[in-house]
């Protein structure tokens, strides 16, 4: 039987929203998973560093390797997704997943783009980084430099509570728009607590999401601007960021203004980065980001005794500019 129109309520699920608005206990626990999922990563790129001119490495054996050392971790349940682990034109691929079929070897010739994350028992991890253990070309540098600005330019706004995430879809896209590039994928989703990766009911994209409450204080989402040339490489960075109070002078009809913190804490590879693109703010910015992997993330591979990991993530994090 239908329900009349005039006894129909549209709104967003109740539990949806208390999902999506973490509590401090969520919050803590998300903020100290991705502190030990950064260890993990930073033990897997170092490690890939060292070991990539051997050239038996591959997307698949790669991917192996990174899990056990999430596995490492402390209250680590398992992978939250398959790891997109994925070198040169398998990266231009978006929810590109390796197959023994389609397996690359990893090397200093291409881009290699590594998408992964986890389940911790106090929180859910996503993260991307594209990195190259060569000499990138100028164009790649280019465009890697572009999307970074773009994450750069999204992950410092600040706009009004409640906005709808599409509002802010195009500070991710800006940069590469002004030279005629795009991306053909939304530029942040809402991620669980313990719970699914990828968690609704809020999201950033071009497109509107149905149900959005709008963003709210407390909410994590990623932030992951991209660029893809079919055929060639992909490059896509994604850090979790987590919606925080913003400070600001005013405060227009009382309404609150937010703004985001990231709290993924793995270094940005500073070597694909054209310096005389990015702004002052932009340098300063990212020199703050590597301070604070540098500060949370250190002491716990000295802990673990990974002293390579902990080397390669001070070389990785010197201040540029």
């Amino acid at each position: 039987m239908l329900i009349p129109e005039k006894l129909r309520v549209l709104d967003t699920s109740a539990v949806a929203l208390m999902k999506a608005i973490k509590n401090p206990v969520e919050i803590q626990g998300l903020i100290n998973a991705h502190i030990r999922d950064a260890a993990a990563l930073c033990c897997y790129f170092s490690w890939l560093e060292r070991e990539v001119h051997k050239g038996n490495i591959t997307e698949i054996s790669g991917a192996n390797k990174l899990e056990e050392f999430r596995k490492e971790q402390e209250d680590f349940v398992g992978l939250s997704f398959s790891t997109i682990s994925s070198v040169g034109p398998n990266g231009a691929i978006i929810h590109y997943e390796p197959t023994p079929a389609t397996d690359r070897t990893i090397t200093t010739e291409e881009l290699y783009l590594c998408d992964s994350g986890a389940q911790y028992k106090d929180g859910t991890t996503d993260v991307t980084r594209t990195l190259h253990f060569g000499t990138p070309t100028d164009y790649e540098k280019e465009c890697f430099t572009r999307v970074f600005k773009g994450q750069m330019n999204l992950g410092t706004a600040v706009f009004p509570n409640k906005i709808k995430g599409n509002c802010l879809d195009t500070l991710a896209r800006k940069s590469l728009w002004d030279v005629g590039l795009d991306y053909m994928h939304g530029t942040g989703h809402g991620i669980g607590a313990y719970l699914n990766v990828h968690e609704g009911p809020m999201g950033i994209s071009w497109r509107a999401y149905p149900d959005d409450p709008g963003l709210q204080l407390g909410m994590f989402l990623s932030n992951e601007p991209g660029y893809y040339e079919d055929g060639k490489f992909g490059i896509r960075l994604e850090n979790i960021v987590q919606i925080v109070n913003a400070s600001t002078p005013y405060n227009y009809k009382n309404i609150g203004f937010l703004t985001f913190e990231t709290i993924t804490l793995v270094p940005i590879q500073t070597k694909m980065l054209v310096p005389h693109m990015l702004t002052e703010k932009e340098i300063t910015c990212l020199n703050d980001y590597h301070s604070l992997c540098r500060e949370k993330v250190g002491p716990l591979l000295k802990k673990m005794g990974h002293i390579g990991a902990y080397e390669w993530l001070y070389k990785e994090t010197e201040p540029i500019g």
